[in-house]
């Protein structure tokens, strides 16, 4: 029998809780240590769909990269996915900004799925590594590595600035990365891939000749569930661990 404080060390082991962010809130966030687990779903967000999905398939416990509750909670209603999960009898444990900094964390994942080697960190952040930047294999143009990542990450839509200027050195940081591009102009890199790129970032991308990319934030971290799931079925071969059918991303695009 597995238990969720197996789990959890299981977890804080491949990423452990102590990298987290001061503003964070990952860890055991819905549940008890020393319930059982048989099933569990695996998201990127638990969002209401997502957390009715688990009490429907009588899941233990959800995991998933964003915290399900982030903010301090003043009034409980019925449709807050935390609610829902503990009426369920669902556990939840939330591993965010201490993926996004471990050894082999989120930022790994996202630089295999795009074929990119590590040479070091993009920055540091309170003292964590965040992000990478990768030296490419042969020189590309913006408008081929768009196409590359909305196929890798199978994006609808990748926004980018195109330089007209064959990239060579890259930076990469999953997620919301836009306050890390000082540090990309910094280093002088062509390129830099992350989400949620605000206005004011392209122009100043644009401005400094570098060629952002935006993935989105769905995009370059949902690819997470394959990783962990093989990690934790070696650790806890009895489990049965899936990706939620409700995990997607929620915004609907005109193209």
């Amino acid at each position: 029998m597995v238990t969720v404080k197996e789990i959890y060390d299981e977890i804080n082991r491949i990423a452990p809780f102590s990298l987290q962010e001061s503003y964070d809130n990952s860890g055991l966030l819905v549940g008890s240590e020393d319930k059982t687990v048989t099933k569990v779903l695996m998201a990127l967000d638990i969002t209401k769909d997502v957390a009715e999905e688990a009490v429907k398939s009588k899941c233990d416990l959800v995991i998933s990269h964003h915290p399900v509750i982030f903010g301090g909670l003043k009034y409980l209603e019925p449709e807050n996915p935390a609610v829902i999960l503990a009426a369920g009898g669902v556990n939840a444990i939330c591993m965010h900004t201490n993926f996004d900094s471990a050894e082999g964390g989120l930022n790994d994942i996202l630089c295999k799925k795009l074929g990119l080697i590590p040479d070091e960190p993009l920055t540091r952040e309170n003292g964590h590594p965040t992000g990478y930047i990768c030296t490419l294999e042969n020189e590309v143009m913006p408008t081929e590595m768009a196409k590359d990542i909305k196929n890798k990450l199978g994006n609808r839509v990748v926004r980018y600035i195109d330089t007209g200027k064959k990239m060579k050195r890259v930076a990469v940081c999953s997620g919301s990365g836009g306050s890390f591009l000082p540090a990309v102009i910094a280093n002088k890199l062509d390129g830099y891939i992350t989400g949620d790129v605000k206005h004011d970032v392209f122009i100043d991308a644009y401005n400094h000749g570098v060629c952002i990319f935006d993935a989105g934030h769905f995009y370059t971290e949902s690819i997470f569930f394959d990783e962990l799931a093989d990690e934790l079925t070696d650790k806890f071969p009895s489990l049965s661990i899936t990706q939620a059918k409700s995990n997607k991303d929620i915004v609907s695009y005109e193209v």
